[in-house]
């Protein structure tokens, strides 16, 4: 039974081994999360449930592949880039979905999980699932705060 929990782990927190793709799995794993969004963009309530999902499941395989690998937040567990890119994209009003939106959000996280702005810093030094999650978590809040705001800017801006 314990091989089948650590196969299950490895797979989900690789994303179905996508972290093992080379150069930049994280980049691969946001890119992933972008994927997922798009085939649920048209209800908000699949995209707030599935990024809610993943992130607690998140939390718990990365923590059991993490300590399988034996190595602290190995490159190959990219559920969190998965979690952070959709919570980056969570109840964004809906008809602000065009690929701008999407680039935008795609860059604004994948520059937040690289430069880890306060408390993604200290976060990221916590033990297991925790340490590899939180600081995309706190990216993909992080962008979807800016994406609120630039986007409800340029909305009255129009209006």
């Amino acid at each position: 039974m314990a091989k089948i929990i650590d196969y299950l782990s490895k797979l989900l927190s690789t994303f179905f081994y996508v972290g093992y793709l080379p150069l930049v799995p994280g980049t691969f794993g946001s890119i992933a999360g972008l994927l997922i969004f798009y085939l649920v963009r048209q209800d908000p309530l699949k995209v707030l449930i599935l990024a809610v999902t993943l992130t607690v499941l998140g939390l718990i395989v990365s923590s059991r592949t993490e300590a399988r690998i034996g190595k602290k937040d190995p490159s190959c567990i990219v559920i969190d880039e998965v979690s952070g890119m959709l919570i980056s994209l969570t109840l964004l009003p809906r008809h602000n979905y065009g690929i701008i939106v999407v680039i935008m959000a795609f860059l604004i996280f994948r520059l937040l999980d690289t430069t880890k702005p306060y408390p993604a810093n200290s976060l990221q030094r916590l033990k297991g699932g925790a340490g590899i999650m939180l600081d995309d978590i706190i990216a993909g809040l992080y962008t979807n705060i800016v994406l609120q705001v630039v986007l409800r800017f340029a909305s009255s801006r129009v209006s």
